[in-house]
């Protein structure tokens, strides 16, 4: 579990992962669809999110719904995403 790291211009496998008071700073940060990273009191300036596989194909399958006439479905899971818990 990184912890207090300081990440400077790399890409950074996310799948899995646990990171603590890590600062991410102009960093690709991938995301494969595998298990969620956890984030506790990180910084992110300037950084690319990039998914990939599994990831991927959830983001093509929801554009496919949207295009299909399901926009209200794919817009109900975004309002999900967005209410603060």
């Amino acid at each position: 579990m990184p912890s207090g790291d300081i990440y400077n211009h790399e890409t950074v496998q996310l799948d899995g992962e646990t990171f603590s008071d890590c600062e991410f700073r102009d960093c690709r940060l991938v995301y494969a669809g595998g298990e969620p990273p956890q984030f506790r009191g990180c910084s992110f300036v300037g950084c690319d999110w990039k998914y990939d596989e599994a990831a991927a194909r959830t983001l093509a399958h929801l554009k496919l719904v949207w295009s299909v006439g399901g926009k209200s479905s794919v817009q109900a899971l975004i309002k999900d995403i967005t209410v603060s818990r």
